[in-house]
């Protein structure tokens, strides 16, 4: 009887010191999130930043700038207490295109304005900038093109007028 006994205690003694240890583990997986989501908040590089959690398994998602803010990202949420392991999903955001080249110039801002005020008062007809030229386009009139030729000689600007149609 007392042997029952003192394996009735010994067995109790082990189950509750398995036990208490899991009652006190570290915070649970919602805490972790609210906490990694609340350190994002704090930096204007990291929003837009996912996050979830399981077993204390931090995975990370989202769109960064560069390298040096996917590790960024990365480090704040290692940081978090209860955070096992993170798994960064970040992907960087690919450089903006280049504008293409039809759309630059090389003429300043004065010589295309000169150009503009050359055409104000002539409708129908527009002009872009592409390289060193002024390309026209539009219906005009011989006296209208005329005007015109004689604007751009003036302002020494090149330019492309195939696109002007003469009214008939």
């Amino acid at each position: 009887m007392k042997l029952t006994k003192v394996l009735s205690a010994a067995a109790l003694a082990a189950v509750i010191s398995f036990s208490v240890p899991a009652c006190k583990s570290g915070p649970k997986d919602a805490e972790i999130k609210a906490a990694i989501e609340e350190k994002f908040k704090g930096n204007a590089d990291m929003t837009g930043m996912t996050v979830d959690v399981k077993d204390g398994v931090a995975t990370i998602g989202g769109v960064c700038k560069d390298d040096a803010c996917k590790a960024s990202c990365e480090k704040a949420t290692a940081e978090v207490k209860g955070v096992k392991s993170v798994t960064n999903n970040c992907t960087i955001a690919p450089p903006p295109p280049p504008p293409p080249a039809s759309l630059t110039t090389v003429l300043d801002a004065a010589t295309q304005q000169k150009v503009k005020d050359g055409i104000k008062d002539i409708a129908g007809v527009t002009v872009t900038f592409d390289g060193d030229k002024a390309v026209f386009a539009g219906t005009v009139s011989k006296e209208n093109r005329m005007k015109i030729m004689q604007m751009l000689g003036s302002a020494k600007v090149k330019s492309d007028v195939s696109k002007l149609v003469d009214k008939k």
